[in-house]
């Protein structure tokens, strides 16, 4: 069996709250799908809107190797000729070797929404494939609403299938498109088809009961030949069914893709551009790329691991571009943080005792609020802070943060800092329109004409988090920062009684962290640190 992977994350994906794509944006998202292998990208309604118009002008330009691009759009309007209605010419003008076709295969919807009778329906279904099949385009039927049409009347719902088949459509889609139904009753109705009708038969299963890929491989196990997904899973409400979550079962389980190797270990670079692209933040329980997908925090679970990787992992993470992670947090044993550090190249000088010791501290801080499970930048610097040579790159001798007005009646900071870098004391100061911003001002300000590599490292994500909320404003908070120098990412994390004290420690482990990684051995000679409340956290 041939199976066609259908992409509609540019039309049906971008329907999902909080998601707009520009052109340019939906021609980067096709390049990666075609990199991925994807055999057809819907690119959207060219009738809807002028950006989607722009877009079938432009995509033409692009030099595809694997993906067709397809214009979507609905069935003619009743009661008129197809040849006169417009959105149908606009997707003659859109000039794509492939067309979708919406149209109503329940009989309840076409009575309470269309408003038409059934009889007209049936017309508008087959006179708008007929039409677009003669002007020799492949035509995909999206039955929409099949599978409660067929629960309320299959006679009718087949009906309208069959009338799409005799116009010329090449695939017929049946659409779970309200999301309730769930897969065995998804294999008894394909099964029940294609024993009907000799056509191809596709699934879009959208995932308002959480069945979207279970629905969509219930339907290729039952004879569909053509799967329709979005990357990542979006779409309205709850979302379409995952392509990142199909794309791998269907090659690695059910054997019925074969994308080769390589493309496959794209996956999750292809997630994490498009959630990029998107402007969305890349679930980390994703099955297959999510970055939790493959991490193991359980200590009965590690210690297996480390006997034999696969264990508790149902896949080589590497198949799908992504790694097995081993989190160390207070539920942790020796073994976590034993394959952590190997994980991180930190465990050639590692002892016993030693390795004890850290378990020990890692679980007082994380007593104390700390969380490093999600902040391998600021453990990786607890390690070697352990280390007896190990030699701080600068140290804060102290700062002085002052809130105020200014004369527009803004809310303006000041920072003053000490810090030492080598054998200097650097004091300095600048303004920001907030504590926090002005003391990484002034932090930066002391260490870059030593350090100019911290120029290029930005904010890219700030997080507070209260702990012990009973305590009101005395509470304890937790700061988790996200920082990139244009290549790599890494995560600190700072806890304090407030939240410029737990900025800072989070804000100090980014920089140190950032010039380990780009600059370990300073020009400037270095001096062990002192017994801080930045040193003391090791």
């Amino acid at each position: 069996m041939t199976l066609t992977l259908y992409d509609t994350t540019l039309r049906d994906g971008s329907q999902q709250e909080g998601i707009s794509l520009t052109v340019g944006e939906k021609l980067r998202i096709v390049r990666l799908l075609d990199s991925l292998g994807v055999n057809i990208v819907e690119g959207g309604w060219p009738s809807a809107n002028p950006k989607d118009r722009s877009f079938f002008q432009r995509v033409r330009e692009l030099a595809l190797t694997c993906s067709r691009i397809s214009a979507f759009g609905a069935t003619r309007k009743a009661l008129t000729h197809v040849e006169d209605d417009p959105q149908v010419r606009a997707l003659i003008d859109a000039e794509t070797p492939v067309v979708t076709i919406v149209g109503k295969s329940s009989l309840q919807q076409v009575k309470r929404v269309l408003r038409v009778q059934p009889e007209e329906n049936l017309g508008m279904i087959s006179d708008t494939v007929r039409y677009l099949a003669d002007q020799g385009r492949q035509v995909v039927f999206d039955a929409e609403h099949f599978f409660d049409g067929y629960r309320e009347d299959p006679s009718y719902a087949i009906e309208t299938v069959a009338a799409a088949w005799k116009a010329g459509c090449e695939t017929v889609t049946l659409c779970d498109t309200n999301g309730g139904t769930l897969p065995w009753d998804v294999y008894a109705i394909v099964v029940a088809l294609r024993g009907m009708l000799p056509v191809s038969f596709g699934i879009h299963a959208h995932n308002d009961a959480d069945m979207a890929v279970a629905n969509s491989l219930a339907a290729v196990r039952a004879g569909a030949d053509h799967v329709q997904g979005t990357i990542n899973g979006y779409g309205e409400r709850c979302g379409n069914a995952n392509l990142c979550s199909l794309i791998p079962a269907l090659q690695w389980k059910l054997h019925a893709v074969d994308l080769g190797a390589k493309r496959l270990e794209t996956l999750r670079r292809v997630a994490e551009s498009v959630a990029r692209i998107a402007h969305q933040e890349l679930p980390s329980g994703l099955p297959y790329v999510g970055r939790s997908a493959f991490a193991h925090k359980g200590g009965l679970h590690v210690h297996a691991m480390d006997r034999w990787p696969m264990s508790y992992q149902h896949l080589d993470p590497a198949v799908v571009g992504n790694r097995t992670r081993v989190v160390v947090s207070e539920q942790s044993g020796r073994t976590n943080l034993k394959l952590k550090l190997r994980e991180l190249g930190l465990d050639a000088e590692m002892t016993p005792p030693r390795l004890e010791k850290l378990v020990g501290r890692i679980k007082e801080l994380e007593e104390d609020g700390y969380q490093f499970e999600g902040a391998d930048a600021s453990l990786e610097l607890l390690v070697r802070r352990a280390a007896t040579d190990y030699c701080a790159p600068f140290h804060l001798e102290g700062f002085h943060v002052l809130v105020r007005h200014d004369t527009g009646e803004r809310m303006v900071a000041d920072a003053s800092v000490r810090i030492a870098i080598g054998a200097q004391l650097v004091h300095t100061a600048d303004a920001g329109n907030g504590p926090v911003n002005a003391l990484d001002r002034a932090v930066r300000k002391a260490l870059v004409p030593t350090y100019p590599k911290l120029a290029d490292m930005v904010l890219t994500d700030y997080r507070v988090r209260i702990l012990d909320g009973d305590d009101g404003t005395g509470a304890r908070v937790r700061v988790l920062l996200t920082t990139t120098d244009g290549d790599t990412g890494w995560t600190t994390v700072g806890c304090g009684t407030s939240i410029v004290e737990a900025s800072w420690i989070a804000l100090a482990d980014a920089l140190e962290y950032g010039l380990w990684i780009t600059q370990p051995k300073p020009d400037t000679e270095v001096v062990p640190a002192k017994e801080t409340a930045c040193k003391q956290r090791s």
